[in-house]
Order: structure tokens, then sequence, then C-alpha cells
């Protein structure tokens, strides 16, 4: 499938507001961050990072207009019928199942596999809960072009899923993110259209874990590039976007992505709760 040459949104006919967002510095390399206690003499993260002040357009008037494969993100009404959504049984057995049909409808996937999920909460973050992570104000991508596969495998393995065919086909891994508590008005997510953002505007990083080294993608600055976020989320919207696909034919492969700070947001609301799903989607044959 080819995808046409993008239309970009006019900037007068959406409404913005303008904030600080947080690239990567163009003068780092190799930037490495460390998830344990990194050696000594190392830093924790060792990159340097600019903000640059931007317009991040309101996207709800676009509802119905974007698509993953073209602009890399999309907003679905999906009430769910969780009680808890930190109830990890609950989440596994009920919530999965949910975003599976939802990513499923959306890319017309024949196959549809959660793997991975994470909380987030900008305040329980800080009290030491170690399930919980706060919204990441750095501008990145989930995952590189190299470690889309290698994840890809990873994850079917560990279920007894053989990978060699099911990886020769087109794939991709796209994220559900969904507030769980109040409407988001602090920390909201911004998306860059993904027809704006350029190969050479993307860094590897290095993530060392305890048992395993992963890559993800920083992002350098590229006037380009163009910003929407989605005021107000509530408990039955979710955010779909996709983080990798195999696809070279001019679909979205990544949508960079990362939390930022609202100007108009009240310092008295509520911090962000939210809930986002890692899903593996297999196309077919």
């Amino acid at each position: 499938m080819s995808i046409a040459s993008p239309t970009l949104c006019p900037p007068p006919a959406l409404s913005a507001v303008t904030a600080d967002l947080t690239y990567l510095d163009p003068g780092v390399k190799n930037p490495v961050f460390y998830l344990i206690e990194p050696p000594p003499g190392a830093c924790q993260d060792d990159a340097c990072y600019e903000n640059h002040r931007l317009p991040v357009y309101n996207a709800r008037p676009l509802h119905g207009q974007l698509s993953l494969d073209q602009e890399g993100f999309q907003l679905v009404q999906q009430p769910s019928a969780m009680a808890d959504f930190y109830d990890e049984e609950e989440l596994q057995r009920r919530y999965y199942p949910e975003a599976e049909q939802v990513v499923r409808a959306l890319t017309g996937a024949q196959t549809v596999i959660v793997f991975d999920h994470n909380w987030r909460h900008s305040f329980w973050a800080k009290s030491g809960r170690m399930d919980l992570q706060p919204p990441v104000e750095r501008i990145h991508n989930d995952f590189t072009a190299i470690s889309g596969y290698g994840r890809a495998r990873l994850e079917l393995e560990r279920l007894g899923i053989s990978a060699t065919a099911l990886l020769r086909q087109r794939f991709a891994i796209v994220n559900l993110w969904r507030p769980i508590g109040e409407p988001v008005v602090r920390s909201p997510l911004a998306l860059c259209h993904a027809q704006t953002l350029a190969p050479t505007d993307l860094v590897t990083r290095q993530l060392i874990y305890r048992d395993r080294i992963g890559k993800t993608y920083a992002v350098t600055y590229n006037p380009a590039h163009q910003w929407f976020y989605f005021p107000r989320m509530e408990r039955h919207e979710a955010l779909a976007f996709k983080c990798f696909d195999s696809a070279l034919d001019g679909v979205a492969r990544f949508t960079a992505h990362t939390a930022f700070t609202d100007p108009t947001a009240s310092l008295t609301a509520p911090p962000r709760e939210s809930l986002e799903v890692r899903t593996l989607v297999f196309y077919g044959s």
C-alpha cells in the first residue's frame, strides 16, 4: 500500500497552545540512559536537551480525518468495562482483549497481541511506587527500525509463538493510550505528524536494563515538525499511535511524542493518570 503526499493542516485552521517541547541536543550522537544504577563515573542520562517553544495544535476538529498510516495517530471513542484500571489481573483479563479489538478495528489487521503496559501518574510515581512512572517530558519514539524487530521476536518467543514467518510479513507496534482518572489537563500527550518527521531527526538511544539493552529514538529539532494534542481527554477516549511499522512504502513508521506543560492548565488541576498498552499488529500475507 502506498500513501499519497501528506496534506498538512494549515495552522490558521486550528487553535493552538504555545509550549516548550524538549528535543535532544543535535550534538549528542550516542545517548545512553540507565534504568539501573549506572557504573562508577557514568551518568544515569548522558544526553543533553534543548527546549523549543512551538505551537501544539488542537486536533479535536480533525477527529475522523486522521489515520495511523498517514498522520501516525488516531483518537477513538472506547468506553471500557474496567472497574479498576490499577488491578493487574483485571487489566490482563478484560482490558487486553478490549485493546486488541480496538486496534484490530483501526488497522484491519489479522492478528493483534497486547504485550506490555505502563501506568503513569505524575504524583504517585514520586512516592516511590515501583509500578508507576511519571509522564515522559522528552520527545521520543518507543522503538527504532531495528529494535522493533527485536522486541517483536522477544515477545513472540515469550508467548511460545514462532516468530520467523510472522516477521517476514508486514507488522507494526501500536500503542493505545488512555486517561484512567480525571480528564487530562496537566501533562497532556503531544504527537508529531509522522509525515513531518525526517529519518535524520531520529537518534538511537540505548536503555540499559538489568537483563537487556533496549533501543528507542530520541528526536532532534526540525522546523518542519507539526505537533498536535487532544485537550481534556477523558476515560472513554483512547489515543492510538504507531511506534513502529516494517512497511517501507510511505506509511507512517514512527510517531514522536512527549508529555508537555499546557500553559493554560491550572496549577490546581489533578495530576495526570494514564495507561498505555503496546500491541503487536500483524496484517497477514
